[in-house]
């Protein structure tokens, strides 16, 4: 049973067992979670997203996916609850002055720190690599840690300045408890925005037919040199109607109007000096240039 050069092989090279389990390294899970885009797997890179849940994503992944919601990819179903780009708000980020980028570990001789952050938090300076609670507020889209809103209690933003309310903060990868009540708060708010949209388009359809049944008669404006002009009626009016409001306002004369001068009746053909006999009225004749 020995093998070349004398050597006894044991039995676990001979007998083969059940495989053991794969085991997830919790660490590296919950690092990825803060480097790759819950979506398209890549890397994360600006512009960098966040949805109503708390998750990151690749800005251009998002909008690929609402182009064409029927491609197939890795991870659909982190992204089922976005229907728009209005569910969606870009992130405000800080970046570490420590991170060297993919240029890190070219050569391989250097040793690769998982727990280093692509950013941290402005006011602590904490790194935003999945051991720390971070933040995002929905207002101007600014990320802070847990810690820093906890230790500087203000209601205005520490970055931009922009007010906010503790309703407006989104935890960044949360636990499954912390989605679950983020998703509770996401469909309540749809809901009260769905139920906003149809009282305004119940008040919409209700406001013409007021209108209609209040519409006031069409009265032509007397005293004005208007009046001999079409009068246009309402929407509800008949044709019939308009035509005879303005066959009567066109018989009637400038010279039957009160309050207007004789010197503004004397424009019209109307007046009583434009009327002369053949007598008072002269013939005109013309000379040519040529006649001597």
């Amino acid at each position: 049973m020995g093998c070349d050069g004398g050597t006894i092989p044991k039995r676990h090279e001979l007998v083969k067992g059940p495989k053991k389990v794969e085991k997830v390294d919790k660490n590296a899970k919950r690092a990825a979670r803060w480097k790759y885009c819950a979506l398209s797997q890549e890397k994360l890179r600006r512009p960098i997203v966040s949805c109503e849940l708390g998750r990151l994503y690749n800005k251009d992944a998002i909008i690929e996916y609402l182009l064409d919601k029927s491609a197939e990819r890795p991870n659909v179903e982190a992204v089922t609850h976005i229907r728009g780009i209005k569910d969606i708000k870009e992130l405000n980020l800080t970046d570490n002055p420590e991170w060297e980028g993919e240029r890190r570990n070219t050569k391989g001789d250097r040793y690769e720190d998982i727990h280093c952050g692509m950013f941290i938090c402005p006011v602590v300076g904490l790194e935003m690599n999945g051991k720390h609670r971070f933040c995002y507020l929905q207002t101007c889209g600014c990320v802070f840690s847990d810690r820093a809103l906890k230790e500087v209690k203000t209601e205005i933003c520490h970055k931009c300045g922009d007010p906010f309310k503790d309703e407006d903060l989104v935890v960044l990868n949360g636990t499954k408890e912390e989605v679950d009540e983020l998703q509770e708060k996401m469909e309540e708010r749809r809901a009260k925005t769905r139920t906003k949209k149809s009282k305004k388009t119940k008040a919409v359809k209700t406001v013409p037919a007021k209108e209609d049944s209040s519409s006031p008669p069409v009265e032509a404006a007397q005293g004005s040199p208007l009046e001999n002009c079409a009068v246009a009626g309402p929407s509800g009016s008949s044709t019939n109607d308009v035509k005879t409001l303005s066959a009567s306002s066109i018989k009637r004369s400038f010279q039957d109007m009160q309050g207007k001068s004789e010197a503004f009746k004397s424009l019209f053909t109307t007046h009583s000096s434009a009327k002369r006999t053949k007598d008072q009225t002269s013939n005109w004749v013309t000379h040519t240039p040529y006649h001597f």
